[in-house]
């Protein structure tokens, strides 16, 4: 099952993963080129984004781990 899972994982998890790494990638982007210009106000902002990003990410293990526990009880 686990070899497996991301060809049987629901849309709820795949839609967390794809959201954290997109929200995470722009919180990055973001970051790189505020302080490259020095907009302090555009790197900090980012934080927030990529924040975001870590708390989907945290929200799609635990659905992860809710749908092995699931499969596993069966």
């Amino acid at each position: 099952m686990l070899n497996e899972f991301w060809a049987t994982a629901s849309t709820a998890y795949k839609v967390l993963v794809f959201s954290a790494m997109g929200l995470i990638a722009l919180g990055i982007v973001l970051n790189v080129v505020g302080n490259s210009t020095g907009n302090q106000a555009l790197a900090l902002a980012s934080l927030p984004v990529i924040g975001l990003g870590l708390i989907l990410h945290l929200a799609g293990l635990v659905v992860r781990g809710q749908a092995i526990r699931k499969n596993l009880k069966r």
